[in-house]
């Protein structure tokens, strides 16, 4: 349609009933999708060449279902073929709430790596992280058990996750 062009037919009747087929895509079960399906629907009606149409709100209303009903089968579609996939990773044919053999080696090795990283930034460090990160406990707990105050808590923390950070930012601890 060019701009020179009043829309007519099925673009006038569309134009004229936008809100109508939005409120009707909605009731439907649309949700958020509503607006995307009526942007089909436009390009529809406004790119194929039709005949007159004797009801073109009740024609609308069933193009608009049937972009409806098919986006909602594409979607049934490919939920079902991530369930088969996922089913397809393991062998009871349901997703495992356990990491793979080679991950958990992965995962022990990594962990290993790290805390001699640690223990290189000084015992006292390596101490203060494990017991604070790995053993959960509260920071003013770890400053009474190394029996150091908060604030040198906090400064080994510190010290620590920068030498995280570190590791990360050079890709030490990628998986294979």
């Amino acid at each position: 349609m060019s701009e020179t062009t009043p829309p007519s037919g099925l673009e006038a009747a569309f134009l004229a009933h936008r809100e109508n087929l939005l409120r009707f895509l909605r009731a439907r079960g649309a949700g958020e999708a509503a607006e995307d399906i009526l942007h089909e629907v436009w390009l529809r009606v406004s790119t194929r060449e039709s005949g007159p149409v004797a009801a073109p709100l009740a024609y609308l209303h069933s193009v608009a279902n049937s972009l409806m009903i098919d986006r909602y089968r594409s979607q049934q579609k490919a939920q079902a073929r991530e369930r088969e996939w996922s089913a397809a990773q393991t062998l009871s044919g349901e997703a495992s709430p356990h990491p793979s053999a080679e991950r958990e080696v992965f995962a022990a090795r990594e962990a290993a790596r790290v805390l001699a990283m640690l223990d290189g930034l000084g015992a006292r460090v390596a101490r203060v992280f494990r017991l604070h990160r790995v053993e959960g406990m509260a920071q003013k707990d770890v400053a009474r058990e190394v029996g150091i105050s908060l604030s040198t808590v906090e400064g080994d923390l510190r010290k620590a996750y920068r030498a995280l950070e570190e590791w990360k930012r050079h890709g030490e601890g990628e998986e294979p």
